[in-house]
């Protein structure tokens, strides 16, 4: 176990020995309430786009489902009629020049595995910047009329018109504390200010707040090296597996794939793992069955015989009603102001 994973473990579960960290943790919060403040304030400024911007974020670290909700924005905005580019920081890359145009076949070691993913995933227009306000100039220039900011919370010099928020049914908000004494990104108090909170998966902790419920559904099979994609059942390999998952909640993985049935050896990766080829190096000759974050990096060094579980996320119609009402009156507030 890495020593990502045992934090992880531990700020999930509350353990003492994270105490003379707690101190740490109450500076944290200060110093984000008071940058929060600064922006609210126009102490600092905020570059508000010509066209709505919803941000997908989570005020805590471990991994939440925030990608299959920015997926499933963008296939949703698509079917309405509306031309969505997506914008991130591009985590895990390092790009020559940004903005970052992410096209399906860009390399990861540029991009990151996330926009890399969503590129391919939705066909939509991506943009990696760490200056997110220039990633979204750069796509309102390629047309798109609204702007989804994977993980852009914390982003607050972008100006946003809509914030959903993306919490772990079974992990909550862990201990309750900041960085580094917990995994808060920000107080939890920060719920009760965003548009509105999804919980992935069955709640399992009160947050204070009313949530929406996501569920993150098994959609198909789809082998590595061909691409072709296969139904759920019967299983197109044979068992057991090596179960491959360098996401920041690997369990959750796991546990899907033990519900369709497949069984055998699990290897949890540390978040945005960098595969090499002695990343597959496992003992027995078996299947290899991994996230579709992970094979977008993995393409050239995993076995012949790997697997993709493809997921998408479904959300309640209350909450489609809720979100076309809410940009219906975006629209039309600036059509008041134009």
């Amino acid at each position: 176990m890495s020593l990502e994973q045992r934090w992880l473990k531990a700020v999930y579960g509350d353990s003492q020995w994270l105490a003379p960290l707690y101190p740490f943790g109450s500076l944290y919060r200060y110093l984000m309430a008071r940058r929060e403040a600064q922006y609210s304030s126009g102490k600092k400024s905020v570059w508000q786009a010509p066209v709505p911007v919803i941000v997908v974020g989570n005020i805590t670290l471990g991994g939440t489902g925030k990608s299959p909700l920015v997926a499933w924005l963008a296939r949703w905005l698509v079917q309405r009629g509306y031309s969505p580019g997506i914008v991130t920081r591009g985590y895990g890359g390092k790009a020559a020049n940004y903005p970052l145009q992410v096209a399906a076949t860009t390399d990861p070691a540029q991009s990151g595995d996330e926009p890399l993913m969503l590129a391919q995933q939705t066909g939509r227009p991506v943009v990696a910047d760490p200056q997110r306000p220039r990633g979204v100039q750069a796509l309102v220039e390629q047309g798109c009329d609204i702007i989804i900011s994977d993980d852009g919370l914390q982003h607050l010099a972008l100006g946003r018109d809509i914030e959903l928020v993306v919490i772990d049914g079974a992990r909550g908000l862990g201990n309750g504390r900041c960085l580094p004494a917990g995994p808060l990104r920000e107080s939890p108090g920060r719920l009760s200010r965003v548009d509105a909170v999804i919980v992935n998966g069955e709640q399992r902790h009160a947050l204070g707040v009313n949530a929406v419920s996501m569920e993150l559904a098994p959609k198909r099979w789809r082998h590595l090296h061909s691409q072709q994609s296969l139904a759920l059942a019967p299983l197109p390999f044979t068992l057991p597996v090596h179960g491959v998952a360098g996401i920041g909640h690997p369990e959750r993985f796991f546990n899907t794939l033990r519900s369709l049935g497949v069984e055998g050896d699990m290897h949890p990766l540390p978040d945005h793992q960098r595969f090499d080829s002695q990343t597959f190096q496992f003992v027995g000759q078996r299947p290899v069955v991994m996230t579709a974050k992970d094979a977008v990096k993995c393409q050239a060094l995993a076995p012949p015989d790997s697997w993709i579980l493809e997921v998408e996320a479904t959300l309640p119609p209350e909450f489609e009603h809720w979100l076309a009402a809410k940009l219906s009156a975006i629209s039309e507030r600036g059509c008041m102001n134009g």
